[in-house]
């Protein structure tokens, strides 16, 4: 906290004059008829975003600078949000791609996401291990993102245990383009292009990157395998709306992405393609509803080494491929009541299928054994939600909940030597049950000042990577588990918050009961095992504060979060112990431009507490105080020249360590410069 007191002064560098206008419509448009939250209000082109009614009872916030191109990045964006974890510091120029889950409020480091992350409502979890794809949203252009801390949302559905974070795309009219150069000879480049076609509207948004990256490993404990991790990543995606009748439209959206990493030595290269498609109709009249279908194709390929004491000599130890694919579908109905729409009903499906094909135990190049592991599984939801009165009224209220039925089909693993026998073969059987989630909140408003609070329930599956696949790090390996239950959270959460238009305060107490918490729990040295714990508990606070001042605005963050392991058993080490990379402190203060004059900029500063990379607390990633920041003049309206820094003060951000203490680091200090246009 010291060093993110004493850093806050360097965030009067960019204070500049500003980027771009606010332009607010007085009414909120009817958002069912887009991709967007009911009572989201749209920005006049700028796509951003205010607070959904129902989130008005729970802590929320809009990110709304979200603009793509000069090596800006989704999950960079995201971290400005203090308390919101994702399990690797690094991003997804460097970090393994089955490294970057996502959670709230302590709930235990984990790969796979303890919270919901949807693109226009649709969920963006891998259908096999549950981590998310950052680089598939290099190729749309967003709106903005709403992060909703708490669980419970009967309308989210099951995964939201921690919150949700929404992202939502915008329809690009006219054209766009970016093009920067960075450091390590690192190129960025976004375009998006839209216009009217007949009665509906096209769009089409494209990014490529690549960079020569940086080395991994910390000075000091390079060896002459170690070198830099280079990257290259693209994407392109279509999107569609029209009318299709009275009060009624269709819209579609199909994109690809494709990811290619390196983990700075020999034998690490990482592949990560893929496709997903959406096809959504929506009535908005009085009565509104909605039909959506979707699917995700994902194809990922990495490759894992062996790295000799010394760092001298490499060698493969894994060559894994994972194919998975997601489907779902959602019907959503919202009857009318005097002029407007409190209540929503609706039923969802998500079906995922997926395996993992690996070769190992290599001899020089050549590998001796061969597995595969996987299976299916299926949630049938049905949900219901009911927001009381106006949105500006002294009191609101909001009630959701939600039935599913979830069902794992057989699992499978077989291991066999290439070159001999079978040595494993193995079916896991069928599975079924039922489970329960929802959400209680209230409100009460007097002019600027509002207090809150909400109490909610919600669970989670185990991915297919959890229950199926064992992996090796090093000389840890950890083995599945078949036998997984899902997670299940109670919580509550208590709030004031003051809006008097240029002053905005927010701060929230919570508590947290997770229960049946997946963890990889070590059972004796160098062998781990997925397990469910008794439960994980975790209480803290959240603060956020906002601030306008003349053409800037101020924002600051912070969350402290207490949180231990209670365990029993094969788990019993972990008991009291704080979860694996979970800090205990965190947080962020951002200035930032707010008018539409020629010069423009920001400035970031961040905050990540120390934090245990294992689960016993015997290695530890030390904390870390980070500058990003921006200028940008627009000379034209057509054209504007940018240049920013990433981790502007080259500090040292600890992402890993390994059993032997070996010490991976996020990104460097990296700048950038280059032009945008617009017509």
């Amino acid at each position: 906290m010291i060093r993110l007191l004493m850093g806050v002064a360097a965030l009067a560098l960019p204070a500049a004059a500003m980027a771009q206008e606010e332009e607010f419509f007085e009414e909120p448009p009817c958002i069912l008829g887009t991709s967007l939250p009911r009572d989201v209000i749209i920005v006049n082109g700028s796509g951003v975003l205010s607070r959904p009614a129902s989130d008005a009872v729970q802590n929320a916030a809009i990110l709304t600078d979200v603009a793509p191109g000069f090596g800006a990045r989704v999950e960079n964006r995201l971290r400005d949000e203090a308390g919101l974890v994702q399990f690797r510091r690094s991003d997804g120029r460097s970090a393994h791609p089955t490294s970057q889950g996502i959670t709230l409020r302590g709930l235990g480091g984990n790969a796979s996401a303890r919270a919901l992350v949807t693109l226009d409502g649709v969920p963006q979890a891998d259908p096999f291990g549950g981590w998310v794809a950052w680089s598939a949203y290099d190729a749309i252009n967003l709106g903005g993102i709403i992060v909703t801390r708490g669980g419970g949302s009967g309308v989210d559905g099951p995964g939201a245990l921690a919150g949700t974070v929404g992202l939502y795309s915008e329809m690009t009219d006219g054209a766009e383009a970016s093009l920067a150069y960075g450091s390590r000879n690192s190129w960025d480049t976004s375009a998006s292009v839209g216009s009217a076609i007949g009665n509906g509207q096209v769009s089409v948004d494209g990014r490529y990157s690549r960079g020569d990256g940086f080395v991994p490993v910390a000075k000091g404990q390079r060896g002459s395998v170690d070198r830099a991790a280079p990257y290259e990543q693209g994407g392109l995606g279509l999107r569609l709306r029209f009318d299709a009748g009275d009060n009624s439209r269709i819209e579609a959206s199909v994109r690809g992405f494709s990811d290619r990493r390196d983990r700075g030595t020999d034998f690490t290269q990482s592949k990560f393609d893929g496709i997903d498609a959406s096809l959504r109709f929506i009535h908005d009249g009085e009565a509104q509803w909605l039909a959506l279908g979707y699917v995700q194709l994902r194809d990922f390929e990495s490759g894992f080494a062996s790295v000799a004491a010394g760092r001298n000599s490499v060698a493969p130890a894994l060559f894994q491929r994972v194919p998975a694919t997601g489907l779902g579908a959602r019907f959503e109905f919202r009857p009318a009541f005097d002029g407007s729409n409190p209540l929503r009903v609706g039923v969802d499906w998500r079906r995922t299928v997926g395996r993992t094909e690996e070769d190992f135990f290599f001899t020089s190049l050549i590998p001796g054994r061969h597995r595969f592991a996987g299976g299916s599984s299926d949630t049938v939801g049905a949900f219901a939600e009911w927001t009381s009165g106006d949105r500006f009224s002294d009191f609101l209220w909001t009630l959701s909940g939600r039935v599913d039925r979830w069902w794992l089909g057989e699992g499978y693993r077989l291991e066999r030597n290439i070159a001999g026998p079978v040595i494993t073969d193995l079916r896991f059987a069928s599975r079924q049950g039922w489970e329960g989630s929802g959400r209680a909140g209230i409100r009460w408003a007097s002019d600027a000042f509002s207090l809150r609070a909400a109490a909610y329930r919600g669970w989670r599956l185990p991915t297919l990577n959890e229950l199926y696949r064992p992996f090796r790090v090093g000389a840890e390996v950890t083995a599945a588990n078949a036998a997984l239950e899902p997670e299940r959270l109670w919580g509550g959460e208590v709030g004031a918050d003051w809006d008097s238009g240029d002053t905005k305060l927010s701060a929230t107490l919570f508590v947290n009961h997770l229960t049946n918490a997946i963890a990889n729990v070590t059972l004796a040295p160098n062998l781990n095992q997925r397990e469910n714990l008794d439960a994980i508990d975790s209480k803290g606070v959240e603060i956020s504060a906002e601030q306008r001042i003349g053409p800037a605005t101020l924002r600051a963050t912070y969350a402290f979060t207490d949180a231990k392991v209670d365990a029993s058993g094969a788990a019993l080490g972990l008991d009291g112990r704080r979860p694996a990379q979970i800090a205990k402190h965190g947080g962020s203060v951002s200035l930032r431009s707010n008018t539409g004059g020629p010069f423009g900029g920001f400035a970031t500063l961040r905050y990540i507490g120390k934090q245990n990379e294992d689960d016993l607390g015997l290695l530890a990633l030390d904390d870390a105080l980070t500058l990003d920041a921006g200028l940008s003049w627009r000379f034209s309206d057509a054209v504007s020249i940018e240049a920013r820094g990433e981790n502007i003060f080259d500090e040292m951000v600890p992402a890993a360590i390994s059993s032997s203490g070996i010490v991976e680091r996020a990104t460097p200090r990296t700048l950038w410069v280059g032009a945008r246009l617009s017509f």
